[in-house]
């Protein structure tokens, strides 16, 4: 079987986490072997870089360095390798995710970005026609919730990082970005209405998985 690639997008708030766990126990008990991972992270080195992102001051250009280089050792040390074995890959953010908080919430360069994103995922197997450029998800759930929901949602869920405790202002740029993406890339991007109740939202990402033939 081919790899299958799966991201999961959206704000702290958005209720990925619940949705992501129920997918990959879809998709075993149709045999497939899944791969659940998450960024920034998926690696030792790629969880000190996380660390050191959602808890340490740093500009804008240095975040993005960092969240970079933690994909880089994720992509070589677990997504690649599992998509070479014929997982499933779901992983809970992935580039998307800079483009949003970094690109819209820190109103950083998106040619920096891209440029960046060129670097990293850079497919390094031969290619062959029909093959993407650049490692992509095969699809990306984006939960879009307004930012002022998420933030109810937040109210005492958990001690903060520093991007949970930023102000709606900036998860409105977030979600502008993710908007942004979405409209971009539409093939790849299935919206889906995170304010619905979680019976909605779960029939929702079935639905989107299965569009994609993705899933019997």
């Amino acid at each position: 079987m081919n790899g299958l690639f799966i991201s999961f997008e959206g704000i702290d708030g958005a209720g990925k986490s619940t949705h992501i766990a129920a997918l990959a126990q879809a998709f075993e008990a149709q045999g497939r072997a899944v791969t659940l991972t998450r960024e920034p992270g998926g690696t030792p080195l790629a969880e000190t870089l996380r660390n050191l992102v959602l808890h340490e001051p740093m500009d804008a250009l240095t975040e993005s360095l960092l969240v970079f280089a933690a994909r880089r050792d994720h992509i070589q040390r677990v997504i690649a390798p599992a998509l070479a074995q014929g997982r499933v890959v779901v992983c809970d953010r992935f580039t998307d995710a800079t483009f949003a908080y970094q690109g819209g919430g820190r109103d950083f360069d998106w040619e920096v970005l891209r440029m960046l994103e060129r670097w990293v995922q850079a497919r390094q197997e031969p290619q062959s026609p029909g093959l993407p450029e650049l490692l992509q998800p095969d699809l990306t759930l984006w939960f879009d919730l307004p930012a002022a929901v998420a933030a109810q949602r937040l109210v005492g869920a958990r001690v903060p990082d520093k991007f949970e405790s930023q102000p709606g202002a900036f998860f409105e740029k977030v979600s502008a970005a993710y908007g942004l993406r979405c409209a971009q890339s539409p093939a790849r991007f299935a919206r889906i209405d995170a304010q619905s109740s979680p019976q909605t939202v779960w029939r929702d990402v079935l639905a989107a998985v299965r569009s994609k033939g993705l899933l019997a």
